[in-house]
This record gives structure tokens, C-alpha cells and sequence, in this order.
């Protein structure tokens, strides 16, 4: 079946006979929703919000972690032609009413009290007039009016759609709007992204081709569902019967990954960054470094059949996988058949590691308005350091300047009540995604950068710095790296160390701190990234060289804003917080220069 809108996603899944649609973590017991449990849910949640006078184009909010609710509720407000409104549920209180009072916003859907009390916190900016409350709380009797529990009618009422009500979800049209998703903002204030039933179900029908999707297999549920990537993947795996075992903070992914032991890995590239920074961790001293080291030389060698989908047969393979690369898809639940990574650029350093060891991962490439996905390599047809080919539906091209331009049916239908922004967003009919990219003699995508993150020295030369940034953090004492250098004489690095193991690494090198600033300051540590640095160059060009280090005592992570919810760079964010110390460290440059 080829689906029109996310209303057929719905249909598709309710109608499986599934002991296990979903999987969620309860008690410390990992219990199964089935077909008929999630068809029973969705049609209650949508009789409740008809009673509540719920009508075609009302936007309606969820706030939650990862769930079976947060489906559950997406579900039954697409079903009555209502939009969808995901908001992260790591936003400050001031972010989230922006969201909700800018999209109009009546009804919200929050996981817990945490999330409660935010939203009653700033209730007056907004035009919410029901909460309804995921988790199991005792609402206070001030609040009985607006505030309900989801238990309250998913454990009454009707056990399927009314008629009525099913013929009008079959009737929602592919241009009605299904969603309005916010730009996660690495650029500046978030854009709600008006996306229609039809340009999500025309990706969903596209994306997976190649990839053998189908009842039995599992998938995690832990990227944030109030990114369009997430919600993708989960729509997508549902409508293919695939069981979505929920993981509702990314902490908690390495013991779900050993229980839950999925068959589908669909990530970021930073939590492969971070099983790559465990692995090199766990492979120290001798002779566990020795051997790590003779493994990834017979990888090396073998990487080319694990590229094309093959498994080698030589002795040395065999004797590799069982001492090292079993060990590291041990790590990930030992049955992961099929790896997945978007949201942000993979590195091709990063692609080789895991090829060497064994795993070839699949990059795709998207962005919110698109809906999101533009390319994706598959198990047919692959190509490292590349986004893959362009899916079968969408048209593609380069601009004169480097940017990737697309149109076709995926791409959104304009920025909520923002016509100069969404004119601004297209060129002659086709979007501009603002990235930098080139397609090769076969069809396959690379994208080299963000075109307004192209660093332009004083001197009129561009650096892009994602593909060094994503360089530097393979070492594993780099958590996060920031290039800054736009107007300037010469470019310099800030690094976010990785302080587990820069702390682990003082302690075995008798350096001594009492705090994280005295740790970053001190000489040897301060030798030692310049050591990292300085590796990094000897790759690079020489306009591209980092002429200094600046090592900073916090960690970068979206809840302090220096990331977005999907683990990408703030740079506006981060070079503005350490202004003081980038001014200072170009006049002091400025001052020692002949």
C-alpha cells in the first residue's frame, strides 16, 4: 500500500495482529503493547479530544519525553485532522511558550509533573485551555478544570473509531497540514515548519526503500520525537510492523541497547561518536591495545567486502571479530542488523572506524522542511562519505554557489506565520537548504557544510568546519570542538574535553586539580590537546591550519544551549558565550606576531 497521508500509518499498524507494536520500560520490566492495546488507545484519546470540541486544524502540543503516549497522541490528533505541535521537553520555560503561544496552541499533552509545572508556569502567555498529564499524578482540585489524566479516558470509552470518525481521518487530504515542527535554532529563533499529511507519507514511502523493514524486528525509540527525524523513523517502523521499544532519556540507551537487544539502530552521529570515544577507552594498556590495534589492520584490509554488504570468511577476520568487533556490537545488543545515522554530518572518519570493525552505516541526510529525508545510502545501493542517492521522488541540484537546492513532494509548505521567511526559503521553486554540497558521476550526495557556518578569513578564504570538527572529536578526549575564526586573521579551536576521560587520563599522569577550571588550565593538559591539535593539521591546508587551543571547563550540551536537543553545534551560541576569552586570545596574538 502507498500512503497518501499519516492517517494510512495508523490504519496500517491498528489492523496488524502484533503481540509486541511497542515495548516500554515499567518497574524495571519491559512490557509489551499489542496491536489492539495501541488501536484502543489512539481511538479513546481521539473520542476524548472530540468531546473537548477538537475540529480540523486546531494545533495541539505534546510535550513529552519518548513514550507510548507521545505516539498515542499524535495519532488520535492526526485522526481528527488537528496538527501536531512537538515541543523538546529540554526547553526552557520562556522557549517552550514562545512555541506554544507562536503556533496557537489549545490543548497540551505533557509526561510529568517536571513538565506540568512548566507549563502551569507560564499558562498566562499562551492560549492552552486543557492539559492532559501522561504520567500517574494527583492533580490538585484548583486544577481538576483544566488539568486531566490520559489514563482517565484511555481506560473508558470506545474500543474503536466511531464511523463517523473513521470515515473523516480516510478523508484527510495529502495537502492538509499534519504538524508544525520548530527548528531546533543553531542559527537563531526557531521556525515552525508547516508540514503536510502528503509531504510526510511521500518521504515515508521513499526512505526505506532497500532496507528490509518488517514484523519481528525492533527498534529504540530514543531520538527526541519532536525532531522530524524521530518522528520519521517511528512512523516509518510502525507502518512496516517493526516493534518500538521506547527509551525516554538518551542516559539510560546503553542499558536498553543489552536489554532490549534491537535489530534497527537509527542514531545521531554523537552517540556513535561516543560508543567509538568507549571502545578506544576500553582498549588500553597491554595487551588489550596490541591486539585492538591488529584487529583494526585485518578490518582494514577486509573493509571493502563489509562495505558491500559482505561478511568475511578469512581466518584473521574470524579471529578478529571474536576478540574485538564482537565485543563492540556486544556493547550495542549483539543483533543489530541494519545501522542508520542522520540529523547531522556522520564524518567519514568516523564511517571508516565502524567499516573497519565491521559495521557499515547507512547516512542519510534531510532537513525538517524536507521532511526529512533528501538521500540516504542503503544496503543496495552504498557509498562511504557520501548521503546516499537522492530519493527516487525528489529532484536535486546544485546552485551556482555550492548550495543544495531540492523540490518534490516532501518539501514543507512554508514557516507558520512567517511568509517573508518561507518566500526567502526558495529560489525559483526550489528550496534552499542552505547546506554546501556536490553529486558525484553516480547519483551520490556529499554535503560538505552549512553554507552560513563557511568560516571567511580576513584574508577572503573559506574554511568549512564540520569535516574538522568532526576530525578532532575521533580522538576520544575531545567531547565536543567549535571553530571560530569569521573575520579574522586565522582560525583557532574551542574544545569541550571529554572529562571522564581527561580526568582518568590526570589521575594516571599525577597531574593535580581541584576543579575543572585548574584542570583545563594546567600546562600539561593544556600540551596535550595542542598534541591533538596539531594532528589534525598536518591534514589540513594551510589557511585552514587552528593556530591556538582554547580549552573551556564546561561541557557542552543542549541544556545549556550550546547544543541543539539533537546534539548539533550552537556555534552562534558558544562564540558568544566566550567573547571575553576569543577577543583576548586574538590580542594576545595580534601582540606576539612579528
Amino acid at each position: 500500500m502507498s500512503l497518501a497521508t499519516l492517517n494510512d500509518v495508523f490504519f496500517a499498524a491498528a489492523k496488524r495482529n502484533l503481540d509486541r507494536a511497542m515495548l516500554h520500560r515499567q518497574h524495571g520490566k519491559w512490557l509489551p503493547i499489542s496491536s489492539s492495546d495501541f488501536r484502543r488507545n489512539v481511538a479513546r484519546t481521539a473520542h476524548a479530544l472530540q468531546e473537548w470540541g477538537i475540529h480540523q486544524g486546531d494545533r495541539i502540543a505534546i510535550l513529552s519525553e519518548n513514550r507510548p503516549e507521545w505516539s498515542t497522541a499524535d495519532f488520535a490528533i492526526l485522526l481528527l485532522g488537528a496538527v501536531t505541535v512537538p515541543v523538546y521537553a529540554t526547553l526552557t520555560p520562556e522557549q517552550t511558550a514562545y512555541t506554544l503561544s507562536d503556533s496557537g496552541t489549545t490543548v497540551i499533552f505533557v509526561s510529568t509533573e517536571h513538565q506540568l509545572r512548566k507549563v502551569l508556569a507560564i499558562l498566562p502567555q499562551t492560549q492552552i485551555q486543557k492539559i492532559v498529564v501522561m504520567d500517574h499524578l494527583q492533580i490538585p482540585s484548583d486544577l481538576a478544570a483544566t488539568c486531566l489524566l490520559m489514563d482517565q479516558f484511555i481506560n473508558q470509552g470506545p474500543t474503536a473509531l466511531d464511523a463517523r470518525t473513521e470515515s473523516f481521518a480516510r478523508s484527510i487530504q495529502p495537502d492538509d497540514l499534519a504538524t508544525i515542527i520548530y527548528t531546533s535554532g543553531t542559527t537563531g529563533t526557531s521556525k515552525g515548519a508547516m508540514l503536510t499529511h502528503g509531504n510526510m507519507a511521500s518521504n515515508i514511502n521513499c526512505s526505506m526503500l532497500g532496507f528490509d523493514m518488517r514484523a519481528g524486528l525492533v527498534s529504540i525509540s530514543f531520538l527526541p520525537l519532536s525532531h522530524v527525524t524521530a518522528r520519521h523513523v517511528d512512523l516509518a517502523m510502525l507502518y512496516h510492523g517493526v516493534t518500538l521499544a521506547y527509551c525516554p532519556f538518551l542516559e539510560h540507551l546503553p542499558e536498553t541497547l543489552l536489554e532490549v537487544r534491537p535489530s534497527v539502530c537509527v542514531s545521531v552521529p554523537r552517540v556513535y561518536e561516543k560508543i567509538y570515544a568507549k571502545t578506544e577507552m576500553t582498549a588500553r594498556g597491554f595487551p588489550k591495545r596490541a591486539i585492538y590495534r591488529w584487529a583494526l589492520s585485518v578490518g582494514r584490509d577486509h573493509k571493502p567486502e563489509i562495505l558491500a554488504g559482505e561478511t568475511p570468511t578469512s581466518a584473521s577476520w574470524k579471529l578478529a571479530n571474536k576478540l574485538v568487533f564482537s565485543k563492540i556490537r556486544a556493547g550495542m545488543g549483539g543483533n543489530v542488523e541494519t545501522f542508520i545515522s542522520g540529523g547531522a554530518p556522520l564524518g567519514r572518519e568516523l564511517a571508516e572506524w565502524y567499516a573497519t570493525v565491521g559495521i557499515r552505516i547507512h547516512e542519510g541526510y534531510g532537513l525538517t522542511e524536507t521532511s526529512p529525508v533528501i538521500a540516504v545510502n542503503t544496503p543496495v545501493n552504498h557509498r562511504i562519505g557520501t548521503v546516499g542517492r537522492i530519493l527516487p521522488n525528489l529532484e536535486v541540484r546544485i546552485a551556482q554557489d555550492g548550495e543544495i537546492l531540492v523540490r518534490g513532494p516532501s518539501v514543507f509548505k512554508g514557516y507558520w506565520n512567517r511568509l517573508d521567511e518561507t518566500q526567502n526559503a526558495f529560489q525559483d521553486g526550489w528550496f534552499k537548504t542552505g547546506d554546501i554540497g556536490h553529486i558525484d558521476a553516480d547519483g551520490y550526495l556529499s554535503v560538505t557544510d552549512r553554507k552560513k557556518e563557511l568560516i571567511k578569513t580576513s584574508g577572503g578564504k573559506f574554511i568549512a568546519p564540520q569535516p574538522i570538527e568532526n576530525s578532532l572529536k575521533l580522538n576520544p578526549l575531545v567531547g565536543t570542538a567549535a571553530i571560530i575564526g569569521d573575520k579574522r586573521k586565522f582560525a583557532f579551536v574551542i574544545i569541550s574535553p571529554n572529562f571522564a576521560l581527561l580526568e582518568n587520563w590526570a589521575r594516571e599522569n599525577n597531574v593535580a586539580y581541584s576543579s575543572r577550571v585548574e584542570l583545563v588550565s594546567n600546562v600539561r593538559v593544556q600540551a596535550l590537546y595542542d598534541e591533538i591539535v596539531e594532528d589534525t593539521n598536518k591534514n589540513l591546508a594551510r589557511f585552514e591550519k587552528l593556530k591556538r587551543v582554547l580549552l573551556v571547563p564546561e561541557e557542552f550540551t543542549a541544556e545549556n544551549g550550546a547544543l541543539t536537543p539533537t546534539m548539533k553545534l550552537r556555534r552562534r551560541v558558544v562564540e558568544e558565550r566566550y567573547r571575553k576569552q576569543i577577543d583576548e586570545l586574538y590580542v594576545r596574538a595580534d601582540a606576539t606576531s612579528p
